[in-house]
């Protein structure tokens, strides 16, 4: 079977691989896949191991032996050994004078016909004040959590 994605590494790569599993200080992510980049190095210092004796070895799925050798391919081999950042982080729906807001209005009485405030209620009311433009009733769950 012809490999898509052969792994070379230069010397100064392996030493740097190699210290990094040495020391045994490292997520266990980033370790499994020096390990991966180390057995399948098929350049002049390179073990060459073929997937399935990785696979083997390191109880790893062949899926992840491939999306590592793709890394190193297509990214580079700094990419390969760091995780990518969070997509976005998303903006909070609620700041803190809008969770004030919240949690009084929870302290408050409930409406009249009710025994207690619910997610529901507390986020359309929470609209109808004119507090947000809008909100889910997880968000306010959330909240109340977090401050409660």
């Amino acid at each position: 079977m012809n490999k898509r994605y052969i792994v070379s590494l230069s010397l100064a790569e392996r030493e740097q691989l190699t210290a990094l599993v040495s020391r045994g200080k490292q997520a266990a992510w980033r370790q499994t896949r020096a390990w991966i980049l180390l057995q399948a190095d098929a350049g002049p210092h390179g073990p060459a191991w073929t997937d399935a004796r990785i696979v083997e070895a390191y109880g790893v799925s062949a899926a992840t032996v491939y999306r590592v050798r793709e890394a190193l391919v297509e990214e580079g081999f700094a990419k390969v050994i760091k995780r990518k950042p969070l997509s976005r982080p998303r903006p909070r729906k609620l700041d803190g004078d809008h969770e004030a807001h919240l949690i009084a209005l929870a302290c408050s009485d409930p409406p009249a016909g009710r025994c207690r405030w619910t997610m529901r209620l507390l986020a359309a009311k929470m609209v109808e004040l004119n507090y947000v433009q809008s909100i889910s009733p997880e968000t306010v769950r959330k909240t109340l959590k977090k401050t409660c």
